[in-house]
């Protein structure tokens, strides 16, 4: 008895599981007999089952093997039910249920809590991975080790994968609105530098050098913003040099064309058979818009310079912060903020300091007669006063009609922008021109092209002018208009410490004060800004509104290309 391996097994099981005496004698094994045909084929239909209770067939000892399994409880020793020889059972798909049931491995390459295709920013950060590492699915086909139930899980190998799931939505949209604002002060840092340098020249050229010509010079320098695009396009080439010309041209053109359907659009997500059409004309019809806009408000500063003093025209033209914020609301469905208005308030009066602070001294030290016209004055007044109007228009025009929707990357915002400046550009140069024959004619402004040091400094501050433009307009693309406003205000106060470091004349009490304020107030607004940005972009992301461009590598994408 103890030799045989059945017997054995048998004795080991529980009283109440034993088989009765009727089947308590067992077909005999094939293995305790010589190997053949008819035994193999009969062990080989003891797993298998033939249908039948007769002998070769299942037999009625493995038919009562199979009832212990089923009435047997979880407290029972599975390994006792099992012979080293026959009847063996195979356990590897129970013991990874079990193991999937008790969460302590899972199964091969199978998520364990059915999460894997629930979108990751729809939930919180406990539910995106975060703490549960070891229950993501494996990047390795290998089985995890066994682990007790009381350890401790090992710490995670982080990917590429791993690290973008982690990113939260206001994560994301904290970093495009830094990326926004940077790039929003390096432009704004160049349009400070170019205008004061434009502004400088100018002045050079018109009182200095005798070349005083407002149209002509307004036509010169309002064309030369057609230099935006080819001098944007020489960037991008030499960045991308390694690209052939026909594929980096092919992605040029595509991303404008895209950006311009967005714009027209005023959305992310354009059809594919819009992008099919072509954006020309409505592309002409903005651009005649707001050049025209631009051009009349440039305009009427030359034409009011010699009908009012210079501290009418300063504080006058430069009250465009106010009505830009004032279009913004009904065009751009900018809501009031108080802080916003405050801040345009201080500016406006810090401008109102800087142009009336000293004018009084001014006017006795130039021995200026009393008896100016006031008609004249108070006409040239409200030419400036229509060019305000203009000028603030025109910003919210290009920031509403011209400029991609919330959510476009940065990258593609800026070459946008510099593309448009090159249709404001090309617009003057071939429809603008109409006035200076006209002018010429009826004697108001002699046509005479600049030689010598004149065309020199002319062409600097042409430069300088299509610069401040190019930055100018990608600063309101990337903000507001009124926050560019107000920075553009900041140039009376450079302009005043730049006479001070050439003339050396000294800057007035008022100067100093007023620009101070224009400073605050741009900080103010600044902050403003930025924290309006990032709620704005935070909430978009969690919502999941509009399907936000957080990435900034546009020219590099292939996909979808219309070649």
């Amino acid at each position: 008895m103890s030799s045989n391996p059945n017997n054995i097994r048998l004795s080991s099981i529980p009283a109440r599981l034993k088989p009765t005496k009727k089947y308590s004698r067992a077909e005999p094994s094939p293995l305790s007999a010589p190997l053949s045909a008819s035994s193999f084929g009969s062990s080989v239909e003891d797993y298998i089952g033939s249908g039948t209770d007769t002998v070769g067939g299942r037999t009625p000892v493995f038919d009562k093997r199979l009832s212990f399994v089923q009435e047997d409880d979880e407290h029972s020793d599975l390994s006792r039910l099992r012979s080293p020889r026959r009847f063996d059972i195979n356990d590897s798909e129970d013991d990874s249920e079990d193991d999937m049931s008790d969460g302590k491995r899972p199964g091969f390459l199978r998520p364990t809590d059915g999460r894997s295709g629930t979108p990751l920013l729809k939930k919180s950060d406990d539910d995106r991975g975060r703490p549960r590492h070891n229950t993501s699915r494996p990047t390795s086909p290998l089985p995890f080790p066994a682990s007790s139930a009381t350890s401790t899980p090992s710490r995670p190998v982080f990917s590429r994968r791993s690290t973008m799931r982690s990113r939260s939505p206001d994560t994301q949209a904290r970093m495009a609105a830094r990326k926004k604002y940077t790039y929003a002060a390096i432009f704004l840092a160049v349009s400070l530098v170019s205008f004061c340098v434009q502004t400088e020249l100018g002045r050079y050229v018109q009182h200095e050098l005798g070349w005083d010509k407002a149209y002509c010079m307004l036509y010169l320098t309002h064309g030369s913003w057609a230099l935006l695009w080819p001098a944007q396009l020489l960037i991008l080439r030499v960045q991308k040099r390694s690209v052939p010309w026909p594929t980096f041209w092919r992605r040029h053109v595509y991303l404008l064309r895209s950006t311009a359907h967005m714009v027209a659009r005023q959305e992310l997500d354009v059809p594919r058979h819009v992008l099919q059409r072509s954006p020309v004309p409505y592309l002409v019809r903005t651009t005649a818009f707001v050049t025209t806009a631009l051009t009349v408000a440039g305009l009427s500063w030359y034409v009011a310079v010699n009908m009012t003093s210079p501290s009418d025209l300063t504080a006058i033209y430069n009250c465009s912060a106010f009505f830009a914020y004032a279009f913004s609301v009904p065009l751009l469905k900018e809501k009031l903020r108080l802080d916003k208005s405050f801040a345009v308030l201080i500016a406006i009066v810090g401008v109102l300091v800087v142009a009336y602070g000293d004018s009084k001294e001014t006017t006795e030290g130039e021995g200026q007669e009393p008896d100016t016209e006031a008609g004249k004055r108070f006409l040239g007044n409200m030419i400036i006063g229509a060019g305000s109007v203009l000028y603030g228009l025109y910003e919210v025009m290009y920031k509403r009609w011209a400029c991609p929707p919330e959510g476009t990357s940065a990258t593609r915002g800026m070459i946008f922008a510099n593309a448009f400046g090159s249709c404001i550009g090309s617009f003057t140069l071939l429809v603008l021109w109409v006035p200076l024959p006209i002018l010429h004619i009826l004697g108001w402004e002699t046509f005479e092209l600049p030689t010598g040091e004149a065309a020199f400094y002319l062409f600097v501050s042409v430069i300088m002018n299509a610069t401040f433009a190019g930055s100018f307009l990608v600063l309101i693309s990337l903000t507001s208009p009124v926050l560019s406003s107000v920075a553009a205000l900041l140039t009376i106060f450079i302009v005043a410490v730049a006479d001070w470091l050439i003339t050396g004349q000294s800057m007035s009490a008022a100067a100093i004060g007023g620009g101070c304020m224009i400073v605050v107030a741009f900080l103010m607004l600044s902050y403003s800004t930025w924290r309006e940005m990032t709620e704005d972009a935070e909430r978009k992301a969690a919502v999941d509104v509009v399907p936000v461009d957080w990435s900034s590598e546009d020219s590099d994408k292939d996909g979808d290309r219309l070649d």
